[in-house]
């Protein structure tokens, strides 16, 4: 049985409303986001994809994946896609102390801006918890630092090597509604069942006439 939910229940964001979890529901714009990377096996590949299909995504990479790949990183804010901070060794918050947890969060803010350079001067802080896990205590530091938290209402659940490309597919095609955030993965992990199933979500929903928009 499977250990999360594609589409997120209503009751988490009653829970934590000062996270953001959906955008407007009145417009046909949906919001892509990609974890994990960036890496050269996979996110070039997702560059591309978006490209063609003229869209605009939030990548929430991890610092140390940064310092390795500077240059895919820096590719991703030259095609104007957001980026975001998933902290720099993809910590689980619920495992971890709250001052390593924001030291690890802040280390990949520098890393950040150092391998951005001015593009990324005066951009909006956004950054989204590994495994959606994080502490409230977590949570207010980085929130008072100028954070914000943003988890999602759509989990493709492509890192799950146990379940089948359709049905990875289904998992977005079925919960996706205007305002949505998806959660992709540019990782190893994830990589062949989001070959699969990414270029069939954006020309599902490019046919139906919306917007794949970035996050800031």
């Amino acid at each position: 049985m499977k250990a999360y939910f594609a589409k997120t229940p209503g009751i988490f964001r009653l829970l934590y409303p000062k996270r953001l979890w959906a955008l407007s529901r009145n417009e046909k714009n949906i919001y892509l986001t990609f974890d994990d990377g960036p890496i050269p096996e996979v996110t070039p590949w997702v560059l591309e994809q978006l490209k063609e299909y003229h869209a605009k995504a939030t990548f929430f990479c991890i610092g140390k994946n940064i310092q390795k790949h500077p240059e895919i990183f820096r590719k991703i804010i030259a095609e104007g896609h957001s980026v975001g901070n998933h902290t720099f060794h993809h910590l689980n918050g619920w495992k971890t102390e709250i001052s390593k947890y924001v030291e690890n969060v802040e280390k990949t803010g520098k890393q950040m801006t150092d391998d951005g350079g001015q593009l990324l001067k005066n951009t909006e802080l956004i950054f989204r918890p590994p495994y959606g896990k994080i502490t409230g205590k977590q949570a207010k530091l980085l929130q008072k630092k100028g954070y914000q938290i943003i988890m999602w209402d759509v989990l493709s659940g492509d890192f799950d090597q146990s379940i089948s490309q359709e049905k990875c597919l289904e998992n977005v095609l079925k919960n996706t509604k205007p305002g949505s955030i998806v959660i992709f993965h540019d990782s190893i992990k994830a990589e062949e069942n989001l070959r699969y199933v990414l270029p069939k979500t954006l020309a599902f929903f490019k046919e139906r006439g919306f917007d794949f928009k970035s996050l800031n």
